[in-house]
């Protein structure tokens, strides 16, 4: 397919900017409307070639790089005198959406608003320079109702979103188990029912799904209330790691403002360094600037297993984010994409070579 046709969603794009909670989305944070405040600058501190650049993000746990970077200070001191303008997101689409409109230059966001921004714009609006996040993804069942994987088939199990990246994950390993679902009505072997997180802990409460393939905090949530974890979605990755979470920039803020962009990344690294120095201090801080933004913090109960089961880095793990896409087109959710030229990693690569860490790879997909 020629790469001036613009590869998307069957019959699901056009909604997905109209529903909430696209990615990592959860019941905790999801509602926050206050964006976070401005860092403090010293009077005498040096503009980059931008006076402010405009981050998004969402207010969840699996963007906790942003949080404890904005919360800690890190970001702004690799910035100097160049402010952060934040802002929280609901949703993928509408962080996408932002950055098209020119209303955010940078973000974190998930894999599947990056590669249906990317392709929809012909590969024009954005590039994903980093990654920030793997894992943090759940099946967790009703012990009650199912005992193994196998008693799976023929049970109602919610996904946050019909062709999300969990929905797409979900999708793929029923396929893989040699079961049938149609992918857009969600009926088959398992009944796949796409159900915003927020409403999910109260749809299982109910009994009107018997679990879950859903992110951090919602999966410890739904523990909490009883449930049981079946399968973490690392197991069935190489290495137990998957993109979750990448930071993209507008390609044209990364054209002018290269100097601010590697900022950034340079904070983003060193916010990463000293989350996995000082877990609980990170943990605590994160949860701390969940607070701020939503007004309610996390219960240690939901806290604790949804931060371990987080891994913050900077590979953006670039050939699963590859594989994601292709299991999104063997669910038919997906046309084959081209996403090559998706990432540009020179600017990450020279801040990791200034840090003495290794490079990170493309897998094929970097800038032409």
């Amino acid at each position: 397919m020629s790469a001036a046709r613009p590869l998307t969603l069957l019959r699901t794009v056009a909604a997905l900017a109209a529903l909430p909670l696209l990615l990592t989305a959860c019941g905790y944070g999801s509602d926050a409307e206050d964006d976070p405040p401005r860092a403090e600058v010293a009077a005498d501190a040096k503009k980059l070639s931008a006076s402010e650049v405009k981050i998004g993000y969402f207010p969840n746990l699996t963007h906790a790089t942003a949080l404890v970077g904005v919360q800690e200070g890190l970001l702004q001191k690799e910035l100097g005198g160049t402010t952060i303008k934040a802002s929280t997101f609901n949703a993928g689409p509408s962080e996408i959406e932002a950055l098209n409109a020119g209303s955010i230059d940078m973000g974190w966001i998930g894999p599947s608003p990056s590669v249906n921004g990317y392709t929809k714009s012909a590969g024009k609006n954005l590039r994903i320079i980093s990654g920030s996040a793997s894992g943090g993804v759940k099946l967790v069942v009703n012990p009650a109702t199912v005992k193994t994987l196998d008693d799976l088939k023929g049970k109602k199990i919610a996904t946050p979103q019909l062709g999300n990246t969990q929905d797409v994950a979900f999708l793929h390993w029923i396929a893989e188990q040699g079961w049938k679902v149609d992918a857009q009505s969600g009926k088959g072997d398992v009944s796949v029912v796409r159900t915003e997180n927020k409403i999910t802990p109260d749809a299982y409460r109910s009994g009107s799904v018997d679990g879950a393939w859903v992110p951090e905090p919602t999966a410890s949530k739904l523990v909490a209330d009883g449930a049981k974890v079946v399968l973490d979605e690392s197991e069935i990755w190489p290495d137990k790691k998957f993109v979750i979470t990448n930071i993209i920039v507008s390609q044209t803020f990364l054209k002018e403002h290269p100097d601010v962009v590697e900022a950034v990344l340079r904070g983003s690294v060193k916010t990463n360094a000293w989350i996995n120095a000082n877990p609980d201090e990170a943990k605590a801080s994160a949860n701390k600037a969940l607070e701020k933004l939503s007004g309610k913090a996390l219960p240690d109960e939901v806290l604790d297993p949804a931060w371990e089961s987080i891994t913050f880095l900077d590979d953006p793990l670039a050939s699963t984010l590859d594989a994601q896409a292709a299991h999104a087109v063997s669910a038919g959710l997906l046309e084959k994409p081209d996403l090559k030229g998706i990432y540009d990693l020179e600017p990450l690569n020279k801040v990791l070579e200034a840090e003495g860490e290794p490079a990170v790879d493309d897998a094929g997909l970097g800038v032409r």
